[in-house]
C-alpha cells in the first residue's frame, strides 16, 4: 500500500466528514431530527456520520470524490507556513470527533475562537487550524486539533476579524502521540472550556448534545483501543 494511497484515503475521509458538517449545520432541521442514526457495519474508518446522512449529503449536494478531493487540497495549499503540529505519519486507524456548535440564531466569531484557543493551550499550527501538543514533545505531533467546519476549514489570521462560522471541529486522530484513553481525557475538558468560554453547545459526531451515557462509551471505546494496541506487537511475527 503506497503512502500515496494512505494520503488520499486520509484526504477523502476528512473530506467527507468537513464538508458533511458544513451541509448538516447550515441545514433546518425536520421534525424527528436531531436524534442519533443507527450506524452501519460498512467498514469505514471513524467518525461516521452514518450511511443515510451521507446518502441525503451526496443527493442533495451532488458531490462527488474530486469535489472532496479539491476541498481539502485547497485548505492544504493554504498552509504551507507553519510545521506545528503536523502529524508525524498519515496513516490512521480511527478518528474521533467533537463539534462546538452555536447557539441558535448566533455564531462563533473569529476573534473569540482565538482567545478562547489560547486560553485552553492550543496552539496556531499546520494546516493554519489550532493543535494540543505533547508538553515537552510538539515534534510527536498533535494529541487532538481544531478545525473550522466551513469551507476549507482553515482559520486565516489575515481575515480572523471578520470570521464567522457555525460551529468548529475537534479531531483526535489515533494513533496519537500519547495512548487514546489519554489523549480523550485531553481533548473532553479542552472542548468544554472552549464551549463555556464561546458560549457554545457541545455536540457529539452526530451532532446531538454530548451527554454522559456517550462519553462513557467514548471511554470504552479508546480503552479498548489502547488494550489491543498493547497486545498487537505480542502476536506478531518475530523478525531475525
Amino acid at each position: 500500500m503506497s503512502d500515496v494511497w494512505i494520503l488520499r484515503t486520509g484526504i477523502l475521509i476528512a473530506g467527507v466528514l468537513l464538508i458533511a458538517a458544513i451541509y448538516l449545520f447550515g441545514r433546518p432541521r425536520k421534525p424527528g431530527q436531531g436524534r442519533r442514526v443507527d450506524g452501519r457495519k460498512d467498514g469505514r474508518l471513524e467518525p461516521t456520520l452514518g450511511a443515510q446522512l451521507e446518502a441525503e449529503l451526496a443527493a442533495d449536494r451532488g458531490l462527488a470524490g474530486d469535489g472532496i478531493v479539491q476541498s481539502e487540497m485547497e485548505l492544504d495549499a493554504g498552509s504551507q507556513g507553519s510545521e506545528l503540529g503536523r502529524r508525524t505519519s498519515e496513516d490512521f486507524e480511527k478518528i474521533v470527533t467533537l463539534y462546538i456548535a452555536a447557539r441558535a440564531g448566533e455564531k462563533l466569531r473569529g476573534p473569540d475562537i482565538v482567545v478562547a484557543a489560547e486560553k485552553a493551550g492550543l496552539v496556531y499550527g499546520h494546516m493554519n487550524v489550532f493543535h494540543r501538543l505533547e508538553e515537552g514533545h510538539p515534534e510527536r505531533g498533535p494529541i487532538f486539533s481544531v478545525a473550522n467546519i466551513m469551507k476549507p476549514g482553515s482559520f486565516d489570521m489575515a481575515s480572523i476579524q471578520a470570521l464567522e462560522t457555525p460551529a468548529i471541529a475537534f479531531f483526535l486522530t489515533l494513533p496519537a502521540p500519547i495512548p487514546a484513553l489519554d489523549a480523550w481525557e485531553t481533548m473532553l475538558p479542552t472542548a468544554e472550556r472552549m464551549a463555556e468560554l464561546l458560549n457554545g453547545v457541545l455536540l457529539d459526531e452526530s451532532r446531538n448534545a454530548l451527554g454522559r451515557q456517550r462519553v462513557q462509551h467514548l471511554r470504552d471505546e479508546l480503552r479498548a483501543y489502547d488494550r489491543q494496541r498493547e497486545v498487537a506487537p505480542i502476536t506478531r511475527s518475530p523478525r531475525w
